[in-house]
């Protein structure tokens, strides 16, 4: 599986990034060769609820699979526009917005599928990627994962949440990787336009869990009526 990302900025430099994932589990194929710079060694900011130890990981998953994306946009702010195309094997997508806008997809792309125990959760929304989607698009997006994964679980036999109790709890997770993340980017003085895409997902995470409590399920109920009749 490939998405591909293309930004095409205002001075007309392009800057393209090819992820390659393995098609069932969605693994994110390495592409750096040569030792990851320091910035990425796993105590270096290690996130607040990383269950990994550096005596077996001494590198941070996501850190290792973004220094290019770092590497590439480190001199760039955030609210600079540019022409974004990103291009999956069914589709493509193109919106001219500030690079914040089009590097979170990029980044969240990226720490989904590299193998950070808590961003996994949300790996399989990756198989139906969505660039700059809305926080409705992505609630229901959210919200139709999880439940089939409580599908798949009680198939398994094993305890299914139908009350929806831990996803709260998993984008709360993922907050806290987010926000620790933006403390690891902040050792190496680059501009803002990385760390603000990691603050705005960070939000992004905060406002869906909130939604998803709030209001979401309403709303969403209400699109269900001919099977509630």
């Amino acid at each position: 599986m490939h998405i591909h990302y293309r930004f095409r900025l205002a001075d007309g430099h392009d800057k393209r990034f090819e992820l390659r994932l393995q098609p069932r589990t969605l693994d994110l194929v390495p592409r750096r060769e040569g030792p990851p710079p320091d910035w990425t060694r796993l105590d270096n900011h290690q996130c607040g609820n990383c269950p990994l130890s550096a005596d077996k990981h001494p590198h941070c998953p996501i850190a290792v699979n973004l220094v290019e994306v770092i590497e590439e946009f480190h001199e760039h702010i955030s609210y600079e526009q540019a022409d974004t195309t990103i291009r999956t094997d069914e589709r493509e997508y193109r919106k001219r917005a500030p690079l914040q806008a089009s590097i979170s997809s990029l980044i969240g792309v990226v720490m989904v599928t590299s193998g950070c125990p808590v961003m996994d959760k949300l790996r399989p929304m990756v198989r139906s990627h969505l660039p700059f989607a809305s926080a409705d698009e992505t609630v229901y997006r959210a919200l139709s994962m999880y439940l089939l994964a409580q599908y798949f679980r009680s198939r398994r036999g094993l305890p299914a949440d139908w009350a929806l109790k831990d996803l709260v709890a998993i984008y709360e997770a993922v907050g806290v990787v987010n926000a620790d993340f933006v403390k690891r980017l902040g050792t190496i003085g680059i501009r803002d336009a990385s760390i603000n895409a990691l603050v705005s997902l960070t939000c992004f995470g905060t406002i869906t869990a909130e939604s998803i409590v709030e209001q979401a399920m309403g709303e969403v109920e209400a699109l269900f009526g001919p099977y509630l009749r």
